[in-house]
């Protein structure tokens, strides 16, 4: 047995009656094929069902299985209290998931349970399945802030673990889309969002899984979208199967896209191994951009790989522009995997006698002592791309008037604390913006008084 059959449904509590109190009669499309989506794994008769959401325990370097023998649920939180479920877990499949996770090298397993409960991102799908079905018994995996590429792998160790355990699973990927459809919606409008949803719902009629993971950071920022790397652990958990797409609907009635969608399972196709097309896709960008790469981001790429393979900082290389060798300058390096960051260290004013010297430093702590990432290992320095900034004598500012997010990065003080955010970054589009995220990177709270000073960089990529 394996994986029978892959869902792709949203999670609005207001399309259960008893928290939409009729205002769900105007999303009926969606829940017409909701009832067709539940009628359909019924139909699997499936031993477990395995739901992704993004709305259980979430960290950033770490997928939560939900322990234990179950969970309850209930939709208290939108005046429906009586609307409530029980699911029992399949213990042994959790446990052979968080194995072959280890196994794999990803961070996953069932620490860190914070709040038991089923979330409604879980709820909402058993809310409809339960109508039709019962006889299963389910596992609860979270999100993460990994790479898309631990997504889908995670979804290869879901089917791997089916496999073994001879399961007849059905996935149930859920997810919203973009919160941006509507001036009137959670989030509001956003052009963004109308694309990011006509993009996604193209990728998943086609069952282009590729397509997904090829999403940008600042596409998926923009749309403020919740469901993408539910979807794409599906993904994972179809490689080398050959699939055929049935869409059955979308809505963005409320302002957030609602897409259902089933994956029919037909055969094999081993050329449908998309984390292995993305990472070459993605390998053969960074090799393209180390051809045009200039001093600066060469020393930085050369610095970080070095130390991983010597365990020793690199010696300054001869015939470096004079400019890095006779000049003093704070330096940040900016490390980037699959075009999403992969560390970030700088100095803000020089502790080494040249740029030269703040480049390999930096690089290296980049690399390795971020502490928001894991440390780079070497397996990975085929994929990664680097850029350097050069930071310009800081100067105070008086006023917001005088800063600029695109020419002007800020450093922001209260006390001893400081923080410090480079200018034209993706996702700071404003400069309160820019100032708030300065001030949380630096433990400053809104209550205390601060000062600014603003920089200039030359970046180079």
């Amino acid at each position: 047995m394996s994986v029978a059959g892959a869902f792709v449904v949203p999670h609005p509590p207001i399309i259960i009656p008893e928290v939409g109190k009729g205002e769900e009669e105007k999303v009926k499309k969606t829940i017409e094929s909701y009832h067709e989506i539940a009628r359909r794994i019924a139909a699997l008769k499936p031993d477990t069902i395995v739901v992704t959401t993004p709305h259980s325990i979430m960290y950033s370097d770490y997928f939560h299985i939900s322990p234990g023998t179950g969970a309850s649920g209930n939709f208290g939180r939108f005046g429906a209290k009586k609307v409530a479920f029980r699911a029992e877990y399949d213990e042994e499949f959790v446990n052979e998931l968080e194995n072959r996770a280890i196994k794999e090298g990803l961070q996953a397993g069932t620490l860190g349970e914070r709040n038991p409960e089923l979330d409604h991102g879980t709820c909402v799908p058993l809310y409809f399945i339960n109508q039709y079905y019962s006889d299963y018994r389910l596992v609860r995996i979270g999100l993460s802030g990994l790479s898309f590429t631990d997504h889908y792998r995670l979804g290869k160790c879901i089917a791997a673990c089916a496999d073994k355990l001879g399961r007849k699973v059905a996935f149930v990927a859920s997810g919203d889309l973009s919160h941006k459809l509507k001036e009137d919606g959670p989030y509001g409008f956003a052009e963004e969002g109308v694309r990011f949803d006509e993009k996604l719902i193209q990728a998943l009629k086609e069952a282009d899984f590729l397509a997904l993971m090829e999403f940008s950071p600042d596409e998926c920022e923009a749309a403020a979208e919740c469901g993408l790397r539910s979807f794409i652990i599906m993904a994972g958990a179809l490689d080398k199967k050959k699939v055929s797409a049935d869409f059955l609907s979308y809505e963005g009635t409320f302002g957030v896209g609602y897409a259902l969608c089933e994956f029919k399972i037909t055969g094999v196709d081993e050329k449908r191994a998309f984390d292995e097309i993305f990472s070459s896709k993605q390998k053969a960008l960074a090799r393209e951009r180390q051809k045009n790469e200039d001093a600066y981001v060469h020393l930085a790429r050369l610095s970080l790989e070095h130390y991983l393979k010597t365990g020793k900082y690199l010696k300054v290389p001869d015939g470096l522009p004079e400019e890095m060798s006779a000049r003093k300058a704070g330096v940040f390096v900016s490390i980037k995997k699959h075009g999403r960051l992969r560390g970030c260290i700088g100095t803000i004013s020089p502790v080494t006698k040249n740029i030269a010297n703040e480049i390999i430093r930096n690089a290296v702590s980049a690399g390795l002592e971020d502490p928001r990432f894991p440390p780079v290992k070497e397996e990975e320095l085929d994929e990664l791309v680097y850029s350097v900034d050069v930071l310009g004598e800081p100067e105070p500012v008086a006023d917001y008037s005088e800063l600029d997010v695109k020419r002007y990065g800020v450093i922001v003080s209260s006390g001893r604390k400081r923080g410090l955010l480079l200018p034209d970054l993706e996702g700071v589009d404003t400069v309160e913006k820019q100032i708030e995220i300065a001030k949380k990177k630096a433990g400053i709270y809104n209550n205390e008084k601060i000062s600014i000073q603003r920089f200039e960089v030359v970046r180079h990529l």
